[in-house]
């Protein structure tokens, strides 16, 4: 089996969550926007985001700042607020150690996501990146497992593992690339998927298995 572990970003390496709350109240702050802009922004920004959202955002609200320097704001207020816990540093550390080569498929825009890694420290670590904004396509998209693998300088037809949050994008794909799965218990499973390899409450977890299939 080769090492190859592919990890996903937003509730897998990093808390995207609060992380999101912070920034969304940090640039209504910063422009004195009322309570129902920031509601637009947790509601509309819920599960992703990208430059086009504060195009919307101007337009919704007749607002006189640039949606493109809102974006750029929202992607610098991230970067500063994302956090991953060091004990996940330390253990992609050990698997690069172990001879692991580590890589982010990620949904997302390209920039926004490069300065979540590089914010976190996770940057470091990590051989390469694939994100859907690159391509214009998601998980469980067969093109963007092959571009992370790319990438990283293998080749996917050579194995691996998926390691990621959810259930369709990341374990569903995860399959569908012919990755071993681990799937970090949370969102409810659909019906008619197959069961992850391995299923565990933290990524922790899903290191110290892939370190067990290093021994």
């Amino acid at each position: 089996m080769s090492r190859l572990a592919l990890f996903d970003l937003d509730g897998t390496l990093a808390d995207r969550q609060s992380a999101f709350s912070d920034a969304v109240a940090g640039l209504c702050r910063a422009h004195s926007f009322p309570p129902d802009t920031e509601n637009w922004l947790l509601t509309e920004l819920a599960d992703r985001a990208n430059a086009d959202d504060f195009v919307r955002l101007r337009a919704t609200f007749d607002l006189t700042v640039p949606g493109v320097q809102l974006w750029q704001e929202y992607v610098e207020l991230m970067a500063a607020a994302v956090t991953c816990r060091p004990e996940v540093l330390k253990g992609l550390a050990r698997l690069r150690a172990a001879a692991w080569t580590i890589g982010v498929i990620t949904n997302g825009a390209g920039d926004i996501q490069r300065a979540k890694l590089a914010g976190t420290g996770l940057a470091d670590l990590v051989d390469g990146v694939a994100a859907s904004g690159d391509l214009e396509i998601r998980k469980p998209d067969l093109r963007l497992f092959k571009l992370g693998a790319t990438r990283c300088g293998v080749s996917l037809a050579d194995g691996g593992w998926m390691v990621g949050d959810n259930p369709t994008g990341d374990i569903g794909g995860g399959h569908r690339a012919g990755l071993r799965t681990i799937w970090l218990r949370g969102s409810p499973w659909p019906d008619g998927l197959p069961a992850a390899h391995h299923v565990v409450d933290d990524v922790t977890d899903a290191i110290t298995i892939l370190l067990a299939e290093t021994e």
